[in-house]
């Protein structure tokens, strides 16, 4: 049974960083595209960035390009999302998915609070 568990969410000031990682069991790690999604209250989920499976191509969206990396270790089946120069804006609940554009398995979620 695949599993995601996310971990690193908690509460910061703006403009300091945070560290999210997601732990992968059950599922060939390496063999999937992976990605971190937000969703802030009352909005939809949005993709955040996204990373093949070799860790060689990644993508942001334009609201986090330049201030988020997302990487990962096959090694140890973990993928990271490093936020820096976080915004009020960021605040939301993060999740992460194996294969996110194919049959996409989601993790519970972590909670990103941004304040002022």
């Amino acid at each position: 049974q695949v599993q995601l568990v996310e971990s690193g969410g908690g509460l910061v000031q703006a403009g300091g960083s945070l560290r999210l990682s997601c732990a992968a069991s059950g599922r060939t790690f390496s063999s999937y595209a992976m990605g971190w999604f937000r969703q802030a209250p009352g909005k939809e989920r949005e993709l955040c960035a996204t990373i093949n499976w070799s860790g060689g191509i990644t993508s942001y969206a334009d609201s986090v390009k330049g201030r988020f990396t997302i990487s990962r270790d096959n090694a140890k089946n973990t993928v990271y999302l490093q936020m820096n120069s976080l915004k009020l804006e960021d605040t939301a609940v993060y999740f992460c998915a194996s294969d996110p554009f194919g049959v996409t398995i989601w993790g519970q979620g972590t909670q990103v609070t941004v304040s002022s």
